[in-house]
């Protein structure tokens, strides 16, 4: 499978910006999921021309399973350099699997605040979702086979990876 992930980002841009004028949102803050949702939304803010910094989500601390996988010793903290109470934001994820890295994002983002509304938009949708989220904008939907990965590569050159789990 081969993407043009540039004309994808582009076209999420358009769909967004249509999204946003039809809710009437004028100033949106974007806020993308490290690392390959930050990737996705600063291209998407250079699209959007939104000149606001971008807020950076590390949600390593906030995931359910904690516990079971640990956390790689260099973490680096949240930044979200607005205020988020009343704020229209636009959380971006580049691959959307189970759900579970969306959750975490939204309980780190009510950590900071209660926003106005939050809208989801990523790069891949694939198969497996484990809890009730949904994308409002999505480049592609993937379907792939028991066992395979998908993994964006960055930041320079965004690029899909699909790897198979060996058995």
């Amino acid at each position: 499978m081969q993407y043009d992930i540039e004309a994808l980002i582009h076209t999420m841009a358009e769909q967004l910006q249509t999204r946003l004028v039809a809710a009437g949102i004028s100033s949106p803050a974007l806020v993308g999921i490290r690392t390959g949702g930050v990737w996705v939304a600063e291209r998407l803010r250079a699209h959007l021309g939104l000149a606001e910094p971008l807020g950076e989500l590390n949600i390593a601390f906030y995931r359910d399973d904690f516990s079971r996988i640990g956390i790689h010793p260099t973490v680096e903290p949240s930044v979200l350099p607005f205020d988020v109470d009343g704020r229209d934001l636009i959380l971006v994820d580049d691959i959307l699997y189970t759900g579970r890295t969306v959750r975490a994002a939204m309980n780190e983002i009510f950590d900071y605040g209660r926003p106005r509304s939050i809208q989801l938009v990523v790069l891949f949708d694939r198969s497996g979702r484990e809890l009730p989220i949904e994308a409002q904008v999505v480049g592609a939907h993937l379907s792939l086979q028991p066992g395979e990965h998908a993994k964006l590569t960055g930041p320079s050159s965004l690029s899909l990876e699909i790897h198979r789990a060996r058995a």
